[in-house]
């Protein structure tokens, strides 16, 4: 959705200026025109030779690029714009951004933007924890500005990878999204993802192979696509790449369960693609239990369905989506689920197709609605993601 779209780029003086190169290919690749703007300090790390030459055009940096009286005009450049990147973005250009320093050209072409503005900071992790620049960054925010941080930063404590900046291509994807048309703009979706664990005791479980993979690409589609979503998710090792998925994390069924039932009210639609465990131990042992000459028995008791119960919860004009992973009489059990569980639609896949579920990137799938059944081609699952969330959007436009 770049095609044809005109973007200001500026670049400061940062380690990561080198990076520009690549964040200018993927814009022109993707049809974008571009126009460099360069602080004095970013031509110490990369020459405007090297930008002209990948943009065709000629680099802007200082109001008079001759001695005759021709300037650059920064009104023009705010106004020819359809987007402003700033990338590398410094802690000092974000000062300035955010206090209205106009004392470069940079600055004054940020002033003059009509056109939306993105920032990618490139800082180290001291500066970028630093308050003035927190706060520099809330203000940017409170502007209207976006602010396009890595996703690292939300593994670990919580600051690994912060200050880095994001890498060329997630960025340009992020422009890429912004310009798409979002047919799920302004609707809430609830999405469960991954295998819940029951507990046996302290250190062993009953689960499934459920890798969270399908739910993931399920809630990024989702997203690209201007949803604001809700991922309630079992204990996984995936880690979502698009912005705008608020993120639960639950062990159980019955926390799956509390979480789901919560949400399910404010939202338009929810997606189940979690492999909920359907019992669990009726006791759990408080501590590790020892193997013993005798056979061991568990008792297990059922869990609650969720899927059943935000059947029973949905209201007009929700929209409930299930899954149903079979190896046999796929298609009778799956439908009998549809009805069984109020459900809209149904994604039915089947372990019978070698490759594809559990712990693999691709998927095949049937989907079954109450007007008949659609059959997939086998495909990475962030496509079968698009086919699935394509009928959602049907179902919730009411063209279905």
């Amino acid at each position: 959705m770049l095609k044809g779209k005109k973007i200001v780029l500026g670049i400061t003086g940062s380690i990561a200026a080198y990076k520009a190169c690549y964040i200018i290919r993927g814009l022109v690749k993707a049809g974008a025109e571009v126009q460099v703007v360069i602080t004095p300090a970013g031509k110490e790390f990369i020459t405007p030779i090297t930008l002209s030459a990948l943009t065709q055009k000629p680099v802007v940096s200082e109001f008079f690029s001759q001695r005759d009286g021709t300037w650059n005009s920064h009104v023009k450049l705010g106004l020819w714009a359809d987007a402003m990147l700033i990338a590398p973005c410094t802690a000092s250009t974000l000062g300035k951004m955010a206090n209205g320093i106009a004392d470069n050209m940079l600055i004054t072409t940020y002033l003059s933007m009509k056109a939306p503005v993105f920032v990618a900071p490139a800082m180290d992790l001291d500066m970028y924890q630093h308050p003035t620049t927190q706060e520099n960054m809330q203000r940017l925010l409170s502007f209207g500005n976006h602010i396009i941080e890595p996703q690292s930063g939300f593994l670990a404590s919580g600051l690994e990878g912060k200050g880095r900046m994001e890498e060329p291509e997630n960025i340009v994807a992020y422009l890429d999204n912004f310009f798409e048309p979002k047919d799920l703009q302004g609707k809430k979706i609830l999405i469960t993802a991954g295998p819940t664990y029951e507990k046996i005791d302290p250190v062993r479980f009953l689960g499934n192979y459920s890798s969270g993979k399908m739910g993931f690409a399920l809630a990024e589609e989702c997203a690209r696509r201007g949803a604001e979503v809700t991922l309630v998710a079992g204990p996984v090792n995936v880690q979502s790449s698009t912005f705008n998925v608020q993120r639960i994390n639950v062990e159980s069924c019955q926390e799956m369960y509390d979480a789901a039932t919560s949400h399910f009210p404010q939202c338009d639609a929810a997606i189940l693609c979690a492999a909920v465990a359907d019992f669990r131990p009726e006791h759990t042992a408080d501590q590790k239990i020892k193997r013993k000459d005798d056979d061991l028995v568990i008792r297990l008791k059922p869990n609650p369905d969720i899927a059943a119960r935000l059947g029973e919860m949905k209201r007009q004009g929700q929209v409930l989506v299930g899954f149903a992973l079979e190896t046999n009489d796929e298609q009778a059990n799956a439908q009998h689920k549809l009805e069984k569980k109020n459900l809209d639609f149904i994604v039915l896949n089947s372990l019978r197709n070698e490759g594809t579920c559990f712990r693999s990137d691709d998927n095949q799938v049937s989907i079954i609605s109450r007007s008949g059944q659609r059959d997939y081609d086998r495909k990475p699952k962030r496509e079968v993601a698009r086919d699935i969330v394509d009928e959602l959007a049907r179902v919730l436009s009411g063209n279905e």
